[in-house]
């Protein structure tokens, strides 16, 4: 199974070049397949949206947790690095102009040799919809859209689209991505409706804030929402986030999870790594 790693928000300073770019390169030293960040574009003091991953409805961050771009960071984390894949988990995908981000992450994609995924979500915070001036509501239906515009950009020499949210007609769009196919898009959420996503459009599915049979449930939505749309449910990659825990990663392993995206304690380089070198050890030693 593949592990990957989320910075240590509000326990680090990561919006420091410094620290990001050594954070990166520890992570890569570790071995991890692929580093993960998150996104708000905004953080509201108040508001009445509750967070749907923790029983208290509130968001674990604080209203000031430093949350730089996830592109801009992860491009920072890329020029010091070679192999480590980057992702975001998530970006809000509705919140962003597709045709502009298309570019951006073709553009990061080039730049970094390949190693771009895309974590999407809807997003969950009506506030900050808002506050980036787009509609709440249709979150969800632009969401489906943008991924396919962002294909088609990719994939189209000159390209056409005529959709409800976004028309334009023959355009090209380069640099186009290195990988094949374009970045690979992992679907989060815990909804039906996003494990329907991922089973449509997804390279990949991330049942944020669930258990194990809170995944099998939302798997089995994906996977026939998938044959349904003619393609193979075994191509699409799980990722399961976690604590550091041998136990979890075994378990998750005989679930059928393809990626455990851990989440540090601590924001002290040397405690994480001796802490995650301890840890791969006792993996390894019982895998």
């Amino acid at each position: 199974m593949k592990l990957a790693i989320t910075a240590p928000y509000q326990m680090a300073p990561i919006e420091e070049g410094a620290y990001a770019s050594d954070f990166a390169k520890l992570a890569e030293d570790l071995g991890f397949e692929s580093l993960w960040v998150v996104e708000h574009a905004v953080m509201c003091v108040e508001t009445k949206s509750v967070y749907p991953y923790a029983p208290s409805g509130r968001s674990p961050f604080g209203a000031d947790v430093n949350q730089p771009d996830p592109l801009i960071w992860l491009t920072w984390a890329a020029a010091a690095t070679k192999r480590i894949r980057l992702a975001t988990g998530i970006l809000i995908l509705p919140q962003r102009n597709p045709v502009v981000l298309a570019k951006a992450l073709a553009s990061l994609d080039r730049l970094s040799g390949g190693r771009l995924m895309l974590g999407m979500g809807v997003g969950w915070v009506r506030e900050e919809a808002e506050a980036v001036g787009v509609c709440f509501e249709n979150r969800g239906r632009r969401a489906n859209e943008a991924i396919d515009v962002m294909r088609t950009l990719w994939r189209e020499p000159v390209a056409s689209f005529d959709g409800e949210f976004t028309h334009f007609d023959r355009v090209v769009s380069a640099p186009k991505p290195v990988q094949a196919g374009g970045v690979p898009i992992i679907v989060g959420g815990h909804s039906k409706a996003a494990a329907r996503r991922a089973g449509r459009q997804g390279d990949g599915f991330y049942p944020l804030g669930v258990d194990l049979d809170g995944m099998q449930e939302l798997r089995a939505v994906m996977q026939e929402a998938a044959r349904e749309a003619g393609r193979d449910p075994a191509a699409i990659e799980i990722t399961m986030g976690g604590a550091a825990n041998p136990e979890l990663v075994a378990a998750y392993e005989a679930a059928g999870v393809h990626r455990m995206l851990l989440f540090p304690s601590s924001g002290d380089l040397g405690k994480i790594r001796a802490d995650l070198e301890a840890f791969c050890r006792e993996v390894a030693s019982t895998s």
